[in-house]
């Protein structure tokens, strides 16, 4: 599909009057006639109703534009919406004032990623009237800060481990022997005061050692901490991208094919799909925002489907991603300006040396 439309070549006033049919589309949602598009023009470069018919007529050949039933007027398709997208028209990023002042007060105050992009989905769905999806790239050299465990029940404890990058992972622990609550306490203020710093797997070869090596003076503490070890609580898991998704009664509102809406909300519930997608589409490199039309290559039931989506850095290295998931009858200028003014406070924001002022 992509290939096809590299080679489609529209002469300039095809281009003008595609663009004009596709976003007075975007405003109505009705389908578009001539007339409309020649009082959009103002009848300049010699646009008349007949001129734009016929140019439409040429435009339907082409697979750009489809007559619903028996309307007068047109509905761009599928291969139009990508066309626009893929040839960046319409797509100079747009952000009024009140949205800008929005976005920075939605995100005020935040201090970790984990926080921001939590936030930033909502604030993406509510901008854009679609999907926000925020995506924190899952890294191996994340530290710990702290480290509580809470006695639940016999032989259970739940572990609730607090990163320095503000995740937070919690477990429930499996014990082969009781262990008081002051056995956890000691535990814990042993790891935190020896190991806060370390990445979970230094914690796991360090405690090897000390084990060995230092077993007769911290013998009760770690023997502790040998059963704690033991349930797997500092093996390293498969690292597993944290994604936060809101907005998705958007897309039931403006869904009117039941199939189709069922078939978006499993994709939606199936988190892993939508990291699948953002890897697919999000260069870690890419220094724009990228906007991909019709997703079901993808993610099945994502047919018509936009992504607008940006890398998400901190000192310039890529941290995740922040997206939209929208309609293809969407503000396209509007949500890439978000999108895009989100990322930049993304980075502002969360800058190593602390957070500064809102963007200017």
């Amino acid at each position: 599909m992509a290939d096809a439309l590299n080679e489609l070549r529209l002469p300039p006033r095809s281009r003008q009057i595609l663009t004009a049919v596709i976003e007075a589309y975007i405003e109505s949602g009705e389908p578009v006639a001539s007339q409309a598009i020649a009082a959009r023009q103002g009848n300049r470069d010699g646009l008349s109703s007949a001129t734009i018919r016929n140019v439409m007529v040429e435009l339907a050949e082409q697979g750009l534009l489809e007559q619903p039933h028996t309307s007068a007027g047109r509905i761009p398709t599928a291969r139009a919406f990508r066309y626009y997208a893929q040839h960046g028209m319409g797509a100079t990023p747009v952000l009024t004032d009140e949205s800008r002042i929005r976005i920075e007060d939605d995100l005020a105050g935040i201090q970790s990623p984990h926080d921001f992009l939590e936030r930033t989905s909502r604030v993406l769905a509510a901008l854009s009237s679609g999907v926000g999806v925020a995506m924190r790239t899952a890294t191996e050299d994340d530290t710990l800060e702290h480290i509580h465990f809470q006695k639940l029940a016999t032989g259970q404890v739940m572990a609730v481990v607090v990163m320095r990058s503000g995740l937070v992972r919690d477990r429930v622990l499996a014990l082969e022997r009781e262990l008081s609550n002051v056995d956890l306490e000691t535990s814990a203020r042993f790891l935190n005061d020896h190991y806060r710093g370390f990445t979970l797997e230094n914690i796991r070869l360090e405690l090897a050692k000390t084990l060995d090596h230092e077993r007769a003076e911290y013998d009760r503490i770690l023997q502790s901490l040998r059963q704690i070890a033991q349930t797997g609580v500092f093996l390293t898991p498969a690292m597993q991208p944290e994604i936060f998704i809101d907005g998705v009664a958007n897309l039931v509102v403006s869904e009117t094919d039941r199939e189709q809406m069922r078939q978006m909300l499993v994709a939606l519930e199936e988190k892993q799909r939508l990291v699948t997608l953002l890897h697919a589409y999000v260069d870690a490199r890419t220094e724009t925002v990228r906007v991909v039309v019709g997703l079901e290559d993808s993610v099945p039931g994502m047919q018509n489907m936009v992504l607008i989506a940006t890398p998400a850095r901190v000192a310039g290295e890529s941290v995740g991603a922040l997206a939209v998931i929208a309609p293809t009858r969407m503000r396209y200028d509007h949500t890439i300006g978000a999108v895009q003014y989100t990322a930049q406070l993304f980075e502002k924001l969360l800058q190593p040396s602390g957070p500064t002022d809102p963007l200017m």
